[in-house]
């Protein structure tokens, strides 16, 4: 233990990780030299969220909350939405990412500059310090919260997050644009209600397969600045204050240099729920002690009482207030004003037409195409007539999702469609997300205006007030849902009654779904004509599903999350072991499988390529041909799987992603994709957490969905096996070869 001590101190004082050239050690001087010459006071007091400014040493007021899941949040100003962060991972799309997020902090940097010397300086939601992304795996789709993720794939959370991250924290080799922040470490997804005081117990193989992947390439890879700790606990004590979290994996074995920040008022949890600490001096300090550096909330204040107590040293204190100082620097926050090259982007650039032109080109790549009898696209000039229904056909709420700010213009369906020339649309709400309008029309009425419409759309699914994070969202008095979370998946039964008595009138049904989450409609898709998941969309939701409705944008969509037949399917809730949830470890029948969307054209693969051996430790090269057998244009989500299960010992995933690339397809072109596997997604996780790559059979698969799912969902995958040879090789738990 003294050998680790030894190690998390040295780690903690020397930015290890910097060389020549480095700007922390610029930075480290001139924060040193702030620290010495502040009070105990003072560096408590700029340990909360809400830092007051300390005049006397030229320390300005700030406020280290910020949103910015898909677009600045909650700042008030009107700003650019993109589609909820569950859409953005649909997209699989990690360089459309990126561009998004660099929009995002073009925005950011322009609401922060623009409140300089106003009264909003220093305000909540107007700093640079954003807590996003939300890099949880979504393992289960009653978690109102999953929506804020990038669906329940280690890999391609870890793709989308790494993408987010560069996107808002720029390429200056100085300075960051904005300060990213990976959350909610570790092993955090719900149920909502009980986040408070649920203790956590996963495997260690569950840990480093499932739950810690995109933390660590977020951290080791990707550059992240930021680490937001959990409110749960973790085999008994608080993310928050986690021995095995924070000081052996995130600080030793990771060598992680940014900051951490609880999330809000999570210390308070330690005595309040968690019941682990006695009071709120006790547990302030064991945070800080653990690495905690920032508190969202304010019981830190009671450091002041906690190193009178001897629970902690000033000395200590100033190890996490070295850490905060370092961030604001590296924003540039005590440079002389236009000396940091972001100190021009001009307020303009916010709901920018580039800006809005990227919102609506987000949501188009995110839509998923799920069925499609022939009724889609729907043909100009054939289709005159459009009956439009259902609570979220002109809902500018739900398509904003959660975490969201307010664009200029949130442009519904109902709206894009009676935009259409030469189109009729005739609109009926119908019935409520949960239940029956109060003041709703008679069915009758409905089924009489609509008679002569030419095709019928139902844009139906749930909502964020009913999904998302406790407090934020949901209604316990309302079925299948809870404190947030949801009790069942299925669509709310009285959607799908309407659209029983809409398909009896015998003219095509096109069902749209909205929601963060998977969604188990099994009577629509057995019996709608098409079938549209459109998430939760941002402000281009509208314009985006009439591109695609009739034709002028070719869906290529892919979906996240398994979708289940129904919440039988599902494990408990409550428990944290994989078995039984998502694409890797569940072996049922599913109503449409992950990584799966439709186009309006097919696509062919051929001429899979890999070496029919390969010596352990070496990257693979994997080639697969792609044609667009189709008459359009339009994209094609190329996907890349890998499985070691029955060739080796041990726990392992049926198949696990290995590989995303979305690319563009000429009619009838025919294009040779690559992949470079590494020699770690060759391997397994052992039951100490490791990487063990070991000799033997690989299968690999490619395709345009995952190779599960069965015949009726196409047959658009090629697969073949390769050999590894040689002595079996360990990665630890960062990612470095440790040896044989």
């Amino acid at each position: 233990m003294k050998t680790l001590f030894a190690a998390l101190t040295a780690i903690l004082l020397v930015p290890s990780q910097a060389t020549a050239g480095d700007p922390r050690l610029t930075v480290a001087p001139q924060v040193d030299s702030l620290i010495a010459r502040m009070t105990l006071e003072e560096k408590i007091s700029q340990m909360m969220h809400a830092s007051p400014a300390v005049p006397r040493l030229g320390i300005p007021a700030y406020n280290w909350w910020n949103e910015c899941l898909h677009g600045v949040g909650r700042s008030g100003d009107k700003v650019t939405v993109f589609p909820q962060a569950i859409g953005l991972a649909a997209t699989f799309n990690p360089p459309a990412l990126e561009k998004t997020a660099r929009i995002i902090s073009d925005e950011a940097r322009a609401i922060y500059n623009a409140a300089k010397g106003t009264p909003d300086e220093g305000k909540q939601y107007k700093g640079l310090t954003f807590w996003t992304p939300n890099i949880n795996i979504f393992r289960d789709p009653r978690w109102g919260r999953g929506q804020e993720t990038y669906g329940e794939d280690p890999y391609l959370t870890a793709r989308m997050g790494t993408a987010m991250v560069r996107g808002l924290q720029g390429d200056d080799p100085r300075y960051l644009k904005t300060s990213a922040c990976a959350k909610h470490y570790a092993v955090h997804s719900g149920p909502e209600p009980e986040r408070h005081s649920f203790d956590v117990t996963a495997s260690a193989y569950d840990l480093w397969d499932t739950y810690l992947p995109a933390f660590r390439t977020l951290v080791r890879k990707a550059g992240v600045s930021g680490v937001m700790c959990a409110y749960n606990r973790y085999e008994g004590q608080p993310c928050c204050g986690s021995d095995k979290l924070l000081r052996q994996i995130l600080t030793y074995e990771w060598d992680f240099q940014g900051y951490v920040t609880s999330d809000c008022w999570g210390v308070n949890d330690f005595h309040k729920f968690h019941k682990t600490h006695p009071d709120a001096a006790t547990a302030s300090a064991d945070a800080v002690l653990h690495g905690t550096d920032l508190e969202c909330g304010n019981d830190y204040a009671s450091l002041a009482e906690a190193v009178r107590r001897g629970l902690i040293t000033e000395e200590q204190i100033d190890l996490s207030l070295r850490r905060l100082f370092m961030i604001r620097f590296r924003l540039g926050q005590f440079e002389p004003e236009g000396s940091v090259p972001y100190d021009t982007i001009p307020y303009s650039v916010v709901s920018s037409p580039a800006h809005k032109k990227q919102a609506l080109e987000m949501a188009r790549q995110s839509m998923v195409l799920l069925k499609n009898d022939g009724v889609l696209p729907l043909k100009p000039g054939r289709v005159k007539t459009v009956a439009l229904l259902g609570p979220n056909a002109d809902n500018g709420t739900t398509q904003l999702g959660n975490y969201n700010g307010f664009p200029v213009e949130n442009t519904t369906l109902k709206m894009a469609l009676e935009r259409e020339p030469g189109l009729r649309v005739i609109y009926y709400p119908a019935t409520g997300i949960t239940g029956p309008l109060a003041d709703g029309p008679d069915t009758d009425e409905v089924l009489k205006a609509i008679a002569k419409a030419d095709l019928i759309i139902f844009a139906g699914g749930i909502s964020p007030l009913l999904e998302g994070e406790a407090g934020d969202a949901g209604n316990d008095d309302i079925k299948g849902f809870l404190g947030g979370d949801r009790s069942t998946i299925e669509l709310p039964e009285v959607q799908t009654e309407w659209m029983k008595k809409l398909e009896a009138t015998s003219k095509p049904l096109v069902f749209i779904n909205m929601s963060g989450s998977a969604v188990a409609f099994r009577w629509e898709a057995a019996h709608a004509d098409a079938v549209i998941q459109a998430w939760y969309g941002g402000q281009e939701t509208g314009n985006a599903l009439a591109d695609i409705l009739f034709g002028r944008y070719n869906p290529a969509g892919r979906l996240p999350v398994t979708f289940y037949n129904s919440t039988a399917d599902l494990p408990d809730f409550r428990d944290y072991n994989m078995q039984g949830h998502t694409y890797r470890y569940f072996d049922g029948e599913v109503l449409y499988p992950f990584g799966y969307g439709l186009s309006y054209n097919t696509y062919a693969y051929s001429d899979l390529q890999l070496p029919d051996t390969a010596a352990v430790g070496d990257s693979v090269r994997v080639n697969v041909e792609v044609r667009n057998r189709g008459r359009r244009a339009g994209d094609e989500v190329v996907q890349l799987y890998v499985s070691r299960r029955g060739t080796v010992g041990g726990e392992t995933p049926i198949c696990a992603l290995a590989g995303i690339r979305r690319m563009h397809f000429a009619p009838g072109e025919k294009r040779v994709v690559t992949f470079t596997v590494s020699p770690e997604q060759l391997g397994r996780t052992d039951e100490n957490g490791e990487t063990v790559v070991e000799p033997g059979r690989v299968r690999i698969w490619a395709g345009g969905r995952m190779p599960h799912a069965g015949e009726r969902f196409g047959a658009n995958t090629v697969a073949d096996e390769m050999i590894l040879t040689g002595v079996p090789i360990v990665f630890n738990h960062a990612g470095i070869l440790t040896g044989q």
